[in-house]
């Protein structure tokens, strides 16, 4: 015991930074240099899983890392050390530019956990503003402003490894506006185009936290979903329709809506992305099938 206050005591003198967390990233410790360097108390992340902190780590192009890949996640996962150059946020809003190594722990065998040590690599700081801008240039579709593919590929890729780790739940979504192209031939593309505007705006304003919908391409829609129950799976995807149905725009005084067909599956042992893409895929096209305007789930 006196050893191991001896050793928190060393740690807690050194100039960098030092957290460790558990498997499931909670952490267990920050050390003083980690309060000086981000500006957060041990107390207000201590017991927090890391990417619900407000730290929000994010690479040099601005792409937040618990979407598009955390090395701190892929080190508990295959066991290796990781060393980065990263963004962390500060709590006075800035971004400070830090390098952090990375190491896993194991006990019997098994990876228990990983410890982060991580520097300021420059007096640099970045405003908040200015990297939110970039990041939403990478990963935000230009017109409506929701998620791009990208930015869903990237973030199914980090809830699949979430659920083979952890098993997290979630369920996929793949929704195409009915008849978009005849609507756009009708009323002309700058009328489908602020269509598709209102649903984002409305979608922006709706959805949780947890879960994410964007846009695939065209009039095509992805949703991943946080559930704990299966039917959660089909509400989340029977709430979109009705999002979108409800979505209007006015053409010369008059208000104009569409419909959207919905496929939606839970993810399964063994799923890829392309295989949860494809099932969801497939299941919207049944709703097409079937008259339009449903949500078919499996």
């Amino acid at each position: 015991m006196q050893r191991e206050q001896l050793y928190l005591g060393i740690i807690n003198n050194l100039q960098d930074g030092v957290y460790f967390v558990d498997n499931s990233r909670r952490i267990q410790f920050w050390n003083k240099a980690a309060e000086e360097i981000t500006g957060y108390k041990a107390e207000e992340v201590i017991g927090k899983q890391c990417q619900d902190t407000a730290l929000n780590h994010i690479d040099n192009q601005g792409r937040p890392l618990c979407v598009v890949g955390c090395p701190l996640f892929a080190s508990l996962i295959d066991g290796h050390q990781r060393i980065d150059n990263v963004l962390v946020r500060h709590k006075n809003g800035h971004r400070i530019p830090i390098t952090v190594n990375i190491y896993p722990i194991t006990e019997d065998g098994k990876i228990s956990g990983a410890v982060e040590i991580f520097t300021q690599n420059s007096p640099k700081v970045y405003e908040d503003d200015l990297i939110a801008e970039l990041s939403g240039i990478a990963m935000h579709d230009a017109l409506t402003g929701l998620p791009n593919r990208r930015y869903l590929e990237s973030f199914l890729n980090y809830k699949l490894n979430d659920y083979n780790r952890f098993g997290s739940r979630f369920a996929l979504m793949f929704a195409d506006i009915d008849n978009f192209s005849k609507f756009n031939n009708k009323y002309g593309h700058e009328t489908g185009d602020a269509v598709l505007c209102n649903i984002g705006k409305s979608l922006k304003v709706c959805m949780r936290h947890t879960d994410l919908v964007g846009r695939w391409g065209g009039e095509e829609y992805v949703g991943i979903f946080n559930i704990t129950k299966e039917y959660e799976a089909t509400i989340a995807a029977e709430k979109f329709r009705q999002l979108v149905k409800n979505t209007e725009v006015l053409f010369k005084g008059e208000a104009l809506s569409t419909s959207v067909s919905v496929g939606v599956t839970i993810v399964r042992k063994g799923d890829t992305a392309q295989s949860l893409v494809d099932r969801a895929d497939q299941l919207m096209y049944e709703s097409k099938q079937m008259g339009k305007d449903r949500v078919t789930a499996r």
